[in-house]
């Protein structure tokens, strides 16, 4: 799930940030309605730049779809598709 990260979350994100999650730490310990949050924060074209355990307010998190940051203008996914890699020809017999 992929989610934009702002202030209505917690007070620490005053930079809003692109966050992959990959679990929510529902056995530990909170205040109400927040939650500890473990992924990867991403850049612009979506790739992974750190690894997170962030603390946010559930209500705050705003979901995106998952194409949201590859359809992104600039995205180098976009740019270059990736080429099938060249077929090698088999040995000639005899040689």
């Amino acid at each position: 799930m992929l989610f934009h990260v702002t202030r209505a979350a917690s007070p620490q994100f005053v930079q809003p940030i692109f966050f992959r999650l990959i679990r929510v730490h529902a056995d530990w310990i909170t205040y109400d309605a927040w939650i500890w949050l473990d992924g990867y924060q991403l850049d612009d074209r979506g790739d992974a730049v750190a690894r997170r355990s962030i603390f946010v307010q559930k209500a705050g998190l705003r979901v995106l779809a998952p194409s949201s940051l590859a359809s992104a203008p600039g995205d180098r996914r976009a740019r270059r598709p990736r080429q099938p890699a060249p077929r090698r020809s088999a040995p000639l017999a005899g040689s």
